[in-house]
């Protein structure tokens, strides 16, 4: 056999030994990639910065939604997000507070604030109907001062590193509305077989401070 002839044996058993090795890399449950995020997307309007935004609808696309963020304030004055709109969705984004409170969400001067997540603030849609998985939905942002800012959010289902950040109504906590009785209003009796009883009990029951709506 010849020099060449015998290269291009050797070039093709290597083909046939490494094509098997290459298929193994994109299957499988660990596959490289089920790890790569969807696009994320930023812009900026004066000094309002919003990054890694998207919309994040329950595992299955149905149910709610929500818009989750990173927004900046680099100016020197705190800004409110007053609202934000999702072209084409059913419903309109309700904004929550961290404390549960609905109506517009402070950014703080030269920081930052969380959509989305433990403790964070929330910009729910109470339906996702008009949101569509793997869709870029036009989405603006509207600010006390800065006014619009336009972008268009990749919709992901909360999954893998999106979970976190799925959809989750926050609700205000609600102290007791009872107190329990200091003393008995009456006295034990003198005559046998009665007692006193305390005429006072605990009335309310703490509410539940955050509901998931899965």
């Amino acid at each position: 056999m010849s020099r060449s002839l015998r290269r291009g044996a050797v070039a093709a058993v290597l083909a046939l030994s490494i094509a098997p090795l290459a298929a193994a890399c994109g299957a499988g449950s660990d596959s490289q990639t089920l790890q790569v995020k969807p696009d994320s997307v930023a812009t900026s309007v004066g000094n309002i910065n919003v990054q890694n935004a998207y919309i994040i609808t329950e595992p299955n696309g149905t149910g709610p939604a929500t818009v989750t963020a990173r927004i900046f304030n680099n100016g020197t004055n705190p800004e409110q997000l007053t609202g934000i709109t999702v072209e084409g969705a059913a419903q309109q984004v309700k904004l929550t507070g961290s404390d549960g409170k609905t109506g517009p969400i402070t950014i703080p001067a030269n920081g930052s604030v969380t959509l989305g997540g433990s403790g964070n603030p929330t910009a729910l849609l109470a339906s996702s109907q008009g949101v569509v998985p793997g869709n870029f939905q036009s989405t603006v942002l509207n600010f006390s001062s800065t006014g619009q800012v336009s972008l268009a959010p990749q919709v992901t289902p909360a999954t893998h590193f999106f979970q976190p950040f799925g959809p989750v109504e926050v609700t205000p906590s609600t102290p007791a509305s009872g107190q329990p009785s200091a003393r008995p209003s009456g006295s034990a009796s003198a005559k046998p077989g009665t007692s006193a009883t305390p005429s006072g009990a605990a009335s309310g029951a703490p509410s539940v401070s955050a509901s998931a709506t899965r």
